[in-house]
């Protein structure tokens, strides 16, 4: 089975993986059911646990019914009869699933009228044979497709596999088939995302570490090399089953695990996005915010969706904590002296003509929208909170000790001066410290932190668990290695080096980068170490035909610096996160019309997939590396992990039971 082209061409217009995702749900699947026969304008969506949070991290419930969706159900929930009315089925091809749709179809009086089917991913021909089976069914399915789309945008530039718990059932456990499900399930929704773009990759891995030798099947050290086969294997099926699928390669896929770089998902980064997750008290990107009352009363309780639709938030979210702030008060400033509500407020009332009352009443709609749009934003929250944390000496301890301007006795100085300082403050600061020198938690000295942080074993665990996720490597290669070495002492206490010279130096405290920084630069510009990470392709396949002559439109070259190299510590607005304002001192809703046409003169995709979770900041080098070599950084994950989250991985003790989100209500209560 195959599913049938979009009705918007994507040759016409480049589209973000996102735009995509929403294009196929919306117009291939519920407006493509539409087309032919007599049936009622209405119809109804069901949807089963999995495909609701696809559909929600895609399309609104006003995009749905926009389609002539007039109900959003459940599929194992009970329903009312509608027999009138056609119905569309997105779910996962699970025999349970299929059972209880031929139950709603068969039979004299079914639930609906026609049932217009679609599959989450490819389905099993048994399962097809069993629906064929089935007489009184057959004449009542209008459409039988596989959508081949089971991923959760999450970004613009980046999705998941909504696997929270691969960390542990990977690294963790030692249920070798739950682990083997667990890439299964992955491999199949990574390849999903290349079936939506009709893009055809190069799949490269991290190798083994030790190639030559006898490794268990079953070693940490060979999760990237799995998944990359079964990923492989799911692609090279989709050049025979989906019409115009390329039968060349059109992109790049990488896949590391989080042992590449271990300090990124603990370390404080001090962006605007990072420091709203790591510091608030968000539900997914909601977050619940005291605004001053219109009447003068107590402050009013306003829910704020951190997300795309805020042209705001889009602007600043990759800007430091500092430069967030001060461009949200410039913009305040700026848009109170231009606005005539705004100025007339300030007068005494007894001073104005009927003229300014005019004026004010013409321009108050303008002002009190673009004042609310300003107050939920919570940088002077964050910053309080940066106060109340003493965040500011810990953040710059912590990126003292990665680049190798501190070590054991400014920790010690630290953790005696802040003994009664937040846990998960000192717990972050020591897996840092045990990344930087992990000699010093040899025997009896990690006992000997602990006690001086006053953190229990428990605690202590977590630093523990590093060990788990680390990657065996004990070659040394001149491109550096990036994972830990917790069997050797280390030569020097600098965990990376500073990037000399780098055209987008930022402010104080913006001197960390994550590791998939540089190896995006190395595979943008065909320069992976080929003895640390192998091709799926076929071998002749070189790092050079993928990045260089092998793209349609060759990357960019960055211009080159001209000036001499400053402090990585100087105060410095980065290029990447310039802002764009209108004549009313507010962000122009143009930027992201901009940032669109932006995407048309694009190179060749380049995808990053992270195995047991990634970064905020990894997600901010994605956003800036596209602008910077003119190719779409795709970021992909099993989830998107904020330090309070990451640092709970128990991977030797923890039960970890997935909760069930309840997506399909959220997904409603927007309507």
């Amino acid at each position: 089975m195959s599913f049938s082209d979009s009705e918007c061409s994507q040759a016409a217009e480049y589209k973000t993986l996102r735009m995509v995702s929403r294009d196929r749900l919306l117009y291939e699947m519920l407006q493509d059911s539409k087309v032919g026969g007599q049936r009622s304008s209405w119809k109804v969506l069901i949807m089963d646990k999995v495909t609701v949070k696809v559909m929600s991290h895609s399309c609104k419930m006003a995009d749905i019914t926009d389609q002539d969706v007039s109900l959003v159900e459940e599929l194992f929930k009970r329903r009312e009869p509608m027999p009138s009315m056609d119905v569309v089925y997105f779910i996962q091809p699970a025999r349970e699933n299929l059972v209880m749709l031929l139950s709603d179809m068969s039979g004299r009086e079914p639930l609906y009228r026609k049932a217009y089917i679609y599959f989450s991913t490819p389905v099993p021909k048994d399962l097809v044979s069993h629906i064929k089976s089935d007489s009184s069914v057959m004449p009542r399915i209008g459409a039988l497709r596989e959508m081949n789309l089971e991923y959760f945008p999450i970004d613009t530039q980046a999705f998941t596999t909504d696997q929270e718990n691969a960390l542990y059932e990977l690294f963790g456990g030692e249920n070798t088939r739950k682990a083997d499900a667990c890439l299964n399930l992955m491999a199949s929704r990574i390849a999903s995302v290349f079936a939506s773009l009709k893009e055809f990759p190069f799949v490269r891995y991290k190798k083994a570490s030790k190639e030559g030798d006898d490794v268990s099947k079953n070693s940490r050290d060979l999760i990237p090399k799995k998944l990359a086969e079964a990923v492989w294997k799911h692609i090279t099926t989709y050049k025979t089953s989906i019409p115009k699928f390329p039968t060349t390669e059109t992109c790049e896929l990488l896949i590391v695990d989080r042992s590449i770089d271990q300090i990124a998902p603990i370390i404080h980064e001090w962006t605007y996005d990072a420091m709203c997750h790591d510091l608030l008290e968000l539900e997914g990107n909601k977050y619940v915010h005291e605004i001053p009352s219109k009447s003068g009363g107590e402050p009013e309780q306003k829910e704020v969706l951190l997300e795309d639709n805020d042209v705001l938030w889009v602007e600043l979210r990759h800007a430091h904590i500092a430069e967030a702030s001060e461009r949200l008060s410039e913009k305040m400033t700026n848009f109170v002296s231009k606005n005539k509500a705004a100025q007339l407020q300030q007068r005494d009332g007894s001073e104005l003509s009927t003229r300014d009352i005019q004026k004010m009443v013409q321009a108050l709609p303008q002002y009190n929208e673009q004042m609310e749009k300003l107050s939920i934003h919570i940088a002077g929250k964050l910053n309080e909170l940066i106060r109340e944390l003493d965040l500011r000496d810990l953040g710059q301890l912590e990126q003292d000790l990665v680049f190798g301007d501190a070590g054991t006795k400014e920790v010690i100085t630290y953790l005696r001066s802040n003994q009664d300082g937040s846990t998960e403050n000192k717990l972050r600061l020591l897996m840092i410290y045990c990344c930087v020198s992990p000699e010093k938690f040899e025997g009896d000295k990690a006992g000997k932190l602990m006690q001086l942080a006053k953190l229990t074993e428990e605690d202590m665990q977590s630093v523990t668990n590093m060990k788990l996720i680390e990657a065996a490597d004990s070659r040394k290669t001149s491109k550096g290695t990036f994972s830990l070495k917790f069997d050797s002492a280390k030569k020097t206490n600098a965990e990376r080096k500073d990037r000399a010279g780098d055209e987008e130096e930022g402010w104080a405290l913006s001197r960390f980068y994550p590791k998939l920084e540089e190896l995006i630069e190395q595979l943008a510009k065909g320069g992976l170490p080929k003895d640390e990470y192998e091709c799926m392709n076929s071998a002749g396949s070189s790092n050079e035909s993928i990045s260089g002559g092998g793209s349609k439109i060759p990357p960019t070259k960055p211009a080159q610096s001209t000036t001499a190299p400053h402090s990585m510590r100087s105060r410095r607005t980065a290029q990447w996160a310039k802002s764009r304002t209108s004549d009313d001192g507010y962000s122009s809703d143009s930027v992201l019309k901009t940032a669109n046409t932006d995407y048309k003169k694009m190179g060749q995709r380049i995808f990053l997939f992270v195995i047991g979770g990634a970064t905020r900041s990894e997600l901010r080098v994605c956003h800036k590396l596209t602008t910077k070599f003119r190719r779409e950084v795709v970021l992909g994950s099993t989830s998107l992990d904020d330090p309070p989250q990451y640092i709970k991985y128990d991977l030797d003790t923890a039960d970890i039971c997935e909760a069930e989100k309840p997506k399909l209500e959220l997904l409603l209560a927007e309507s």
